[in-house]
């Protein structure tokens, strides 16, 4: 197979490679250049921490520790203080 390099020094890989090793847009690749000037390509497949972060979330950050015995200890209270909101019973 054969590829041209453009004036920016890209490289357009062919879809039958492209298409074998699932590459999609922005997929990483690992190339090492041999004694012998052949080049081999891997793909680099993202790990935990490279994937940490990906995904952004509207959700408050979790609570301490702290935080949730105190929320937990405040809902408590609440519930049983007196003329505190009572729940009522879950029916099968």
């Amino acid at each position: 197979m054969l590829a041209t390099l453009s004036s920016k020094g890209q490289v357009t890989l062919p879809k039958e490679i492209r298409d074998r090793l699932a590459l999609d847009a922005g997929a990483r690749l690992d190339f090492q250049l041999q004694p012998d000037n052949t080049i081999t390509v891997r793909l680099v497949k993202p790990d935990a921490l490279r994937l940490r972060g990906l995904l952004k979330s509207n959700l408050p950050r979790a609570l301490s520790p702290a935080q949730e015995a105190a929320a937990v200890g405040e809902h408590l209270r609440a519930r049983h203080r007196p003329g505190g909101k009572k729940h009522k019973p879950v029916q099968a």
